[in-house]
């Protein structure tokens, strides 16, 4: 039996929505005390324009998740007024999702802090190009960083929030027809005073992002995919491949209480294919999407805190781009954003989220 899903074809860089599809998806693989060879992946949701991304889960048991939507191809119905980003929210206890923001400013990453507030990523493309935090009672919206040295961000793409409530967010370029102003991809921090740091710009073009279950370590994925707007390559000028073998590696950066890093080492290099998003479990193992050269072998990989992969939770033929964690009586159900659609899968380790308060 095969399923039906419809997705933007990102992957070939084709600005045309098509309805394909995509075997049922294999079960997990691997260690046991991770994943179950009786677990399925379900299907939980697919309808965005373009390319789900940023699934975080809410004190309140929701699950929330970007929809980019690339203005070149995502318009209203009829097809004049481009779509500017919508945040979703799924409910597990209904199976039913529906829209909690819009237009979000093409958000991307999003993260909940201690207190419950939301924290989100707003990419270019008409987007805000800013880190903002939503009040979930009042509903109110706050700009936590727009500007640095006078100059906006070149595109908010990931973020990641340390137990003291230092915010971590990667500012790479990959599409929009802004021009870049920051002269480099890099890593910023947040403090909890408004203060702004550049925390680190030698990891190429980053995208993950992700603070350790101890604290100790912050995780940066790198993908440079070759250019700085893959939607506008003019039709002639040379079809860029979907995997061009550049810089695809997870680095390492030893993280001090006081939220500075120590020197960038290599934790995986990953030739065979593009990582994304991240999450960890209480065991500090990490799940990474990954983009792999092999249609057959995109999904999430878990790898151990030494950089050995332990698992493997397929879904061919997608574009996978985050994963995250359920809480509370949830907190073994992991869900995937790929493609354009949301994915869950039940395993046997509990995530990491930051402690409450």
């Amino acid at each position: 039996m095969k399923k039906p899903i419809v997705f933007t074809a990102v992957l070939g860089f084709s600005t045309a929505c098509l309805a394909v599809e995509i075997p049922d998806y294999p079960a997990p693989t691997g260690d046991t005390t991770i994943v179950s060879a009786e677990a399925q992946v379900e299907l939980v949701f697919s309808g965005g324009c373009a390319v789900a991304e940023g699934i975080a889960a809410g004190q309140d048991g929701m699950m929330y998740f970007s929809d980019v939507t690339f203005t070149d191809f995502c318009k209203d119905e009829a097809g004049v007024f481009p779509q500017g980003g919508h945040i979703w929210q799924y409910d597990p206890a209904t199976d039913t999702s529906s829209i909690f923001l819009s237009p979000s400013n093409m958000s991307n990453g999003i993260e909940f802090d201690a207190t419950g507030t939301m924290v989100f990523v707003q990419g270019p493309d008409s987007g805000g190009r800013r880190v903002m935090k939503k009040d979930m009672n009042t509903g109110r919206g706050f700009i936590l960083t727009h500007l640095f040295e006078g100059r906006e961000y070149n595109g908010p793409n990931d973020l990641t929030i340390d137990e003291a409530g230092r915010i971590y967010f990667s500012d790479p370029k990959y599409f929009g027809y802004e021009p870049m102003e920051q002269a480099q991809h890099s890593v910023f921090r947040i403090d909890p005073d408004g203060g702004v740091t550049r925390l680190l710009s030698d990891a190429g073009k980053v995208n993950g992002v992700l603070v350790s279950h101890d604290q100790k370590t912050l995780y940066v994925g790198a993908w440079d995919n070759g250019t700085m707007d893959f939607i506008r390559i003019p039709e002639g000028e040379g079809a860029m491949p979907a995997y061009i073998k550049a810089t695809q590696a997870i680095y390492a950066y030893d993280l001090a209480p006081d939220g500075s890093v120590g020197a960038r080492r290599t934790f995986l290099e990953m030739p065979f294919g593009a990582p994304d998003g991240f999450a960890s479990d209480v065991d500090g193992n990490l799940y990474v999407t990954v983009r792999h050269e092999d249609p057959a072998k995109r999904g999430v990989y878990v790898y151990s805190q030494e950089g050995k992969e332990v698992a493997q939770i397929l879904l061919p033929d997608t574009f996978p781009t985050n994963v995250a964690f359920g809480r509370g009586a949830a907190s073994k159900m992991l869900y995937i954003t790929a493609s354009n659609s949301l994915f869950r899968v039940q395993l046997n380790k509990d995530g990491y989220q930051l402690p409450a308060k």
